[in-house]
Formats: C-alpha cells, structure tokens, sequence
C-alpha cells in the first residue's frame, strides 16, 4: 500500500511516515518501479506500536534507542522484548527511566496543587 494508505490504517499521517522512517523508527520501505514507498501489514503493525508507545510517554529518542527491538512488539501475539534491565538492548531501562521521570513530575504537581490549594484557602 502507498505511504498515505499505509499512515491512514496506522492512524497518522504521511509526514510522520517520513519521520519515523528518517529517525530509523521504520527501516526504508520497499519501492514501487515508479520509485514510490510500498507498506505491507508488518510495517502497520509497527507504525501501530511506535504511536501507541509514544503516546504512553516515550519519546522518538526512547524508540529510536530499541528501533531494532520494535518488531518483537509489532508481531502478533506480541513477542516478549526481554523485561531484564541488565540485558543490553531490552526496553526495560527506557521504560525505568521514563517511569521516574513521570514519578517525579506527578510529585512535583502534587506539591504544586497543595500550594496553590494552601493560597486559595488564604494560609
């Protein structure tokens, strides 16, 4: 399928297509003879993932760091992408730190929003 077929079964768009291809998220497509990209349902399916990982807070970065990682995910049932944090190249550090980060951000708020209750209530 052509690159907005392709980007409208995966629910984003042509550009983003292009960027993930460019930050190596989506290896090069196969080419048509008139030299347009050619998706098949394994690229989908990973165009499925990357965006439901990046919704869930990773980042490009986090992705491109396990780009060669992402079809373990894409696959149907999903394979396990190795949970051990000491084995190079699993997601379970780039999930680790990202968990701390939103830890951190949800304790600062929190604290934001007793101070600004604090005032609110005139103390």
């Amino acid at each position: 399928m052509r690159i907005g077929e392709a980007a409208a079964a995966a629910g984003t768009t042509p550009r983003a297509l292009r960027f993930y291809e460019q930050r190596g998220l989506l290896p090069p497509p196969a080419r048509t003879g008139s030299g347009q990209r050619d998706y098949g349902p394994a690229e989908v399916a990973r165009l499925r993932v990357i965006r439901e990982l990046l919704a869930l807070g990773l980042t490009v970065e986090d992705l491109r760091s396990r780009a060669h990682r992402l079809h373990l995910l894409a696959a149907d049932p999903p394979a396990p992408c190795d949970g051990s944090a000491d084995r190079p190249g699993s997601f379970a550090d780039v999930v680790d730190r990202r968990l701390a980060l939103l830890d951190a951000e949800i304790d600062r708020l929190t604290r934001l929003r007793a101070d600004l209750a604090e005032r609110a209530r005139g103390r």
